[in-house]
Formats: structure tokens, C-alpha cells, sequence
């Protein structure tokens, strides 16, 4: 270390660098610097006399303070009386201005000089609130009682000149408008707001007080019938009292507003009233003109003024933007329906009306009379679509109309849709939980009466087919369960269904938009839309069922051949060209039929044909190893078929649904893996057994037990392979529920015969 001293910024102080030194020894080092007894003694007295010094500097240090404060004292209580001073003349000048102005205030009140009293008071209060803490002066407080007389004074005068411009009594306003009233608002503005509230009250009454006469409950015009004339009453005092009074009251007041909110106040009680009393004479179509009349009036006076005087105005909320179709009409100012272009960018709607209801809300408890017409109204139209369906019959085929959705449907969403924003408009409280229980009530009806119910009845086969017939491959000779009308029939209503399916649930998200959030959780249709998707699965079923019953006699054929004494494979039985028949003549008349409606079109093919055709299947026994290959044979001409089926017969070559093929091909695999086993030796026993499972993946006796019945074996030969099966099959995973999980695998066994290769060349040379 070449420094001396260091600076250690733990303890802030030098430290000799010797102490750094990694051997540093401290006895040596102390010898060092005190050699002797002597040189140790001179230490102490050096360190006494550092103590000494540093006293001295201290002494002087606290007697250079003593005198600076000597010095600032002065300065100190100069600035203390500049303070005080200056505060002293400033009160003494508000003093002299309060009392001054109290005298003229005094003196203005008495002379009536609202105009200079009204500048002069509110200066008075201001310049009085710089005296709150001296209240206890007898001086002071006595000046500020003097205010408070010289408003009470000012207070009462005014309101006795208000009541003398405008007595309470007598059918016409002395006076009008001065000079002096309108100044006499302006020192209301500064008195207790009482007095302003009193005066806006007392005016407001008086000016309304010829309307309570004149529309009084026993008068003819008070009935809802006459309820324009009210409207037109109050329309013609607002222009009076605009092109008078305008000018007397301040704007601020918003009197023309106040005049108004009063009216619909005192016309709501009163309507209320009268209601009450000849609730028995409302009919329909005197409360909806009442009511239409009333949301007009209230609309005009959103349009005139902001609603700032109302003090239950909620502040409004941007609208949700929704997909709801229901969004594209709109009610114009006369009723009629506007329609919206779709592909046009949505705009907001306009901000709620503040007035909304100010008047209206009165009606709210009679629109039960409104909910039972809508009932009525409903139950009348869905009997007049009975009768309509019944009397027309159901579309024919080869019509535009086979398959389409129903006209009625249609007119019944329409009038859903006006009775929805009629009963909006009216009141988005109980009425409109209410009107959506109805249409609840008559979804479901429309789903009873006029879908399901008008389904065709599924009835057993009469007589039946030969096998003798089904051989001889004639077009025709077999008859489908249903007729083209009734296929078309049934696709009308599926097609329907879904329409109703849709509707209804857009139906739902606009009514949980019309009513108010405190009601949404009571807006559930999900009841109506599990109706309607019934309808679709049993006319999804329907369709089914018929092309598996026009197929049933063909796969009925197949499974009491002879399979066991085919001699030879040849072109592919006359049962598969039955049912490619039937699959031709049916599958084309539906996938026209649902056209619009393709992903149920879809549904139909997934569900049709493959499930029977494997029960058919297994009931062919037994089967020889030839009669195996042309099986195997004709369940590959079905599975060509059946991939093409959603296109089949169409002019359009459209690829099939990835879902739709993949369930074919899983399906009819299946179907050629079961024909496969059943063509493979039976000894050894274990290959046959692992082949099985490698092969369909099938972890359940019993389908294993149909496939030993296929081979022929006997009972004692299917007991050993049983019990076999059950030791080969493979471990489920831990956890696993149920039986085995295998896994699929297509793969060709390493015993397959020669015979088999030799038919999947024969495939594919006929392909």
C-alpha cells in the first residue's frame, strides 16, 4: 500500500494503511510508535491539549450563535407587526365595505332595486364569510344578523311580489311579466334556494292549475280516447308561456322544462286515476292508441329538451352490438317498418330518452288487456295454419316449395317480432316476461301442431318381399316406405325446424336486449330450442328408417343366401344392386330437399345403412371361404358406393365431408375386416385369435362369438377359442374404464392365404 492513510466508508474515518497489510502484527506496530515509557506520556499530553483546542472552538462557536439570534430577533418582530399590520387594514376595509354594505342593502330591499341588490347581496356574503372567526365581537355579530334579516326581508318580499303578479285564484293572470320580477329571480339565485324552489313551485302550479280543471276526472276529455287533447293543451301553454315569461325567469331555471315534467307528472297520476276507475272499458285498441300517442309526446319532449331537471335520469349506455337479425327493422315515427340494408355498417342507436315512461309507465299495469289480445291473437293464427296445412296439403314434389320451409313459419317470427318491439316500447318491466311466456307457449304449440304432428306415421310393411323377387333385379319392383311427397314432406319440416331452431335463439338475445338487466335471467328459451331439435332428430330418424326399410328386404335377402355352398365369386349380388337401387332412387330426392340445410343432409348419410348392414352381416352363417371373397367383394362395391353417396346422382360433383368419409371408411373397414377373419384358418388357434383382435380392435365376446358362428364352428370349438380370446386379449391401461381399449390396426396378417391376395386383385382389376 503506497497511501498512508485510507478512507474506511464503513466507520468514516482515516485508517493508517499498515492496517491492510495480510501479516500486520499491532503488538509490533504499537512498540513501534512507543518505544518507551516516556515517548507514551508525551502522547497523553498532546491528546490533552487536541481536547483543549477543540473546547475553545466550541465556546466560540455557541457565542457567534448567541449573537446572530441577538441580531434576528429584531428582524423577527418587525416582520411579525408588517404582518399583523397589514392583516388589520385589510379586515378594517372589509369591515368598513360589510357595513356600508349592509346599509344599502337595507335601504335597495325597501326601495324594490333588485337589480343592484342582486350584485350588491352576494358581494355582502362574501365579504361577511372573512368574518366567521371574529363572530364574537358584539360588532361584528350584529352585522351579520342585519344580513340575515335583510334576506329574510328580501325573501319574503319577493314572494309576496310573485303572488301579487300572479294570484293563486281567478281564471286569468293579472299582470305579467316586469322588470322587477325578472331582477327579483336574480336575488333568488342568491338566497336560500328555498325561496327559488318556492317560487318555480307556486308559478308552475298556478300556470297548470286551468289544465287540472279542465281535465278532470269526470270530464269527457279526461278518457283515454281524448288523451291527443291533453297533449295539445300543454303543447299551446309552452308557446305561451315561451313568447310571455321567457325572458323573466332565468335560463338557467330551465322553466319551459319544469313546466313540462310537471305536466307528465300530474298527467300520469291523473290517468292512473281514471284508469283505475273505468278499468272494465279499456279495450286493445284504445290502449295502444293511448299509449302510442303518450310515447310520441314523450319522444317530443327528448327532442326539446335534455331532461336535466328529472332527478331519477339514468345516464344512458352505449347499445351492445349484436348479430340478432331481428336488428334489421326498425319502427319509424309512423309505424311502418324501416328496413335496414345488412351489408350497410351498423350504427349506434340514439342515447335512451330520459323521458321515457315519465307518462307512460301508468299503462304498465294494464297491458295484461294487451297480453291476453297477443294470447288470442296467437292461438287464432296457429289454428288458421292447421287448417291451412290440412286444406293445401303438403308440398309436392317436384315443386319449388318441396323442402323449402313453411310459409307459416315465416308469419309467425314476423308477428313475434312486431308484438316484441310493440311490447317494448310500452314497458321492458313484467309485461314483456309476460308476452315472451306466450310466445314460449306457442313455439312449442307451432313445434306440436304443425311439425311433429304433421310428420308421417312410420307402419309396418304389408305382405313383404320374396327373395325370389329381390334376385331378379327388376327397377321398381320393390316399394319404399315413404312416397316422394312424403320424403319431401318430411324434409319441409326438418328444414323448418332449423329455421325455427335459429330464429329462436335470435329471438331469445333480442329480448334479453328489449328487457330490463334485472329480467334477463328470466329470458330462457332453451326449452322451445330442445323442441325443435327434436323435430330435426326424429325427421333425421324418419329419413333414416325409410331408406334402411327400403334396404331392409335386400340385407334380409343377403343373410338367408347360401353362403356356404358358393362355388365361385362372380360380379356382385343381386341383393347390392337392390340397394344401390333404392340408395339411388331416395338419397337424390332428399339431398334436393335439403338443399339449404346440408350439414343435416350430411347427418342423414352418416346415420343411414352401415349399422344394418354389419347386423345383416353377422347373421350370414355360415359362410364358406368362397361365398366370404364375394362377400367381401360386394361390401366393397357398397363402400364405393357409399362414399359417393352425398353426391350420388347429382350433376355437381361435390367431394364428401371429411367427417362423412371418415365414418364410412371406418365403418365398411370394419364390415371387410369381420369377412377377412372369417376367411382366415381357424388353426392354430392363437394366430386366428391375435389376427382377430390386430384386425377389428373388439374387445367384446360376443361380437367375437357371431364371427366363430360365421366360420361354422361348432360349440365345443367356440368354447376353447373363447376361452382363448379372453387370456390373449391385451392389459387396459390403469384407470381405464370398462373393457379393453385395442387399438386399431389394418394391417395384413402374415397368415393370410393365397386366396385372399388372389381377391384383392380381383378388386382391384374390377375397379
Amino acid at each position: 500500500v503506497d497511501l498512508p492513510w485510507l478512507w474506511s466508508t464503513t466507520n468514516n474515518v482515516f485508517i493508517e494503511s499498515s492496517f491492510f497489510i495480510a501479516d500486520f502484527n499491532a503488538v509490533e506496530y504499537i512498540n513501534t510508535l512507543f518505544p518507551t515509557e516516556q515517548a507514551l506520556a508525551e502522547a497523553q499530553v498532546a491528546i490533552g491539549q487536541l481536547f483543549g483546542k477543540i473546547k475553545d472552538i466550541k465556546d466560540k462557536a455557541e457565542k457567534s450563535e448567541q449573537m446572530v439570534k441577538e441580531i434576528t430577533r429584531d428582524i423577527k418582530q418587525l416582520d411579525h407587526a408588517k404582518r399583523h399590520l397589514t392583516t388589520s387594514i385589510t379586515t378594517l376595509n372589509h369591515l368598513h365595505m360589510l357595513a356600508g354594505g349592509v346599509d344599502s342593502l337595507e335601504a335597495m330591499t325597501r326601495r324594490r332595486q333588485y337589480g343592484e341588490v342582486a350584485n350588491l347581496l352576494q358581494g355582502v356574503v362574501n365579504v361577511l364569510e372573512h368574518f366567521h372567526k371574529y363572530m364574537g365581537i358584539p360588532q361584528i355579530r350584529q352585522l351579520s344578523e342585519r344580513v340575515k334579516a335583510a334576506q329574510s326581508e328580501l325573501g319574503t318580499q319577493i314572494m309576496a311580489d310573485f303572488e301579487e303578479a300572479f294570484p293563486a285564484q281567478g281564471s286569468k293572470r293579472a299582470g305579467g311579466p316586469s322588470n322587477v320580477l325578472r331582477d327579483a329571480c336574480l336575488v333568488a339565485n342568491v338566497l336560500d334556494p328555498r325561496i327559488k324552489q318556492e317560487i318555480i313551485k307556486k308559478f308552475i302550479r298556478q300556470h297548470l292549475s286551468e289544465y287540472m280543471v279542465l281535465f278532470q276526472e269526470n270530464q269527457d276529455v279526461a278518457w283515454l280516447d281524448k288523451i291527443d287533447r291533453r297533449y295539445a293543451w300543454i303543447k299551446r301553454q309552452l308557446v305561451d308561456y315561451e313568447e310571455k315569461y321567457g325572458r323573466m325567469f332565468p335560463e338557467e331555471w330551465c322553466m319551459t322544462e319544469r313546466i313540462a315534467v310537471e305536466f307528465c307528472h300530474i298527467t300520469r297520476t291523473e290517468l292512473a286515476k281514471v284508469m283505475r276507475t273505468r278499468a272494465k272499458e279499456i279495450e286493445v285498441k284504445l290502449l295502444l292508441f293511448a299509449i302510442q300517442r303518450t310515447t310520441n309526446f314523450e319522444g317530443l319532449l327528448a327532442k326539446r329538451f335534455s331532461g336535466c331537471t328529472l332527478t331519477d335520469v339514468k345516464k344512458p349506455e352505449p347499445p351492445l352490438e349484436s348479430t340478432n337479425p331481428f336488428l334489421e327493422d326498425e319502427v319509424g315515427d309512423d309505424g311502418s317498418e324501416i328496413e335496414e340494408d345488412l351489408d350497410r355498417p351498423k350504427k349506434h342507436k340514439a342515447p335512451d330518452n330520459p323521458f321515457h315512461g315519465i307518462i307512460s309507465k301508468c299503462f304498465e299495469p294494464h297491458l295484461y288487456v294487451y297480453i291476453e289480445s297477443q294470447d288470442k291473437n296467437l292461438g287464432e293464427m296457429i289454428d288458421r295454419f292447421v287448417s291451412d296445412f290440412r286444406a293445401q296439403g303438403p308440398p309436392k314434389a317436384g315443386t319449388e316449395d318441396g323442402g323449402a320451409v313453411l310459409p307459416s313459419c315465416a308469419d309467425l317470427f314476423v308477428y313475434y317480432k312486431k308484438c316484441m318491439v310493440q311490447c317494448s316500447q310500452l314497458s321492458t318491466g313484467e309485461p314483456m316476461i309476460a308476452l315472451t311466456t306466450i310466445f314460449q307457449k306457442y313455439l312449442r304449440e307451432y313445434a306440436w301442431k304443425i311439425l311433429s304432428g304433421n310428420l308421417p306415421k312410420t307402419s309396418s310393411n304389408s305382405g313383404g318381399l320374396t327373395i325370389k323377387s329381390l334376385l331378379q333385379e327388376k327397377e321398381g319392383s320393390e316399394a319404399a316406405k315413404f312416397n316422394v311427397e312424403e320424403l319431401c314432406l318430411i324434409c319441409s319440416i326438418l328444414s323448418t325446424a332449423e329455421y325455427c331452431l335459429a330464429t329462436t335463439q335470435q329471438l331469445e338475445e333480442k329480448l334479453k336486449e328489449k328487457v330490463d338487466k334485472t329480467l334477463v335471467e328470466r329470458i330462457n328459451l332453451t326449452g322451445e330450442m330442445d323442441t325443435f331439435s327434436n323435430v330435426i332428430s326424429n325427421s333425421i330418424q324418419l329419413l333414416v328408417q325409410d331408406l334402411d326399410a327400403a334396404c331392409d328386404p335386400a340385407l334380409t335377402a343377403m343373410s338367408k343366401m347360401p353362403w356356404q355352398s358358393v362355388e365361385h365369386v362372380g360380379d356382385q349380388s343381386p341383393y347390392v344392386t337392390s340397394v344401390i337401387m333404392h340408395i339411388k332412387q331416395n338419397v337424390p330426392i332428399i339431398r334436393g330437399n335439403l338443399a339449404s340445410t346440408r350439414k343435416y343432409f350430411t347427418q342423414f348419410c352418416i346415420n343411414s345403412f352401415i349399422p344394418k348392414f354389419i347386423n345383416h352381416l353377422f347373421r350370414c352363417k355360415p359362410i364358406s371361404m368362397v361365398g366370404a371373397e364375394q362377400l367381401l367383394l360386394d361390401t366393397h362395391s357398397l363402400k364405393t358406393v357409399l362414399l359417393d353417396l352425398p353426391s350420388i346422382g347429382s350433376q355437381v360433383v361435390r367431394k364428401a365431408p371429411a367427417s362423412y368419409t371418415k365414418i364410412v371408411v371406418k365403418g365398411m373397414t370394419r364390415a371387410e375386416m369381420i369377412l377377412k377373419v372369417v376367411m382366415a384358418p381357424h388353426e392354430p388357434s392363437v394366430v386366428f385369435v391375435d389376427n382377430y383382435i390386430k384386425l377389428l380392435a373388439d374387445g367384446n365376446p360376443e361380437t367375437f362369438q357371431k364371427t366363430l358362428d360365421m366360420k361354422g364352428l361348432k360349440r365345443s370349438e367356440q368354447s376353447s377359442m373363447l376361452e382363448l380370446f379372453r387370456q390373449r386379449l391385451p392389459t387396459p391401461p390403469s384407470g381405464a374404464d370398462g373393457g379393453p381399449s385395442l387399438s386399431f390396426s389394418t394391417p395384413t396378417p402374415e397368415q393370410e392365404n393365397s386366396r385372399i391376395r388372389k381377391l384383392e386383385k380381383l378388386i382391384k382389376k374390377r375397379l
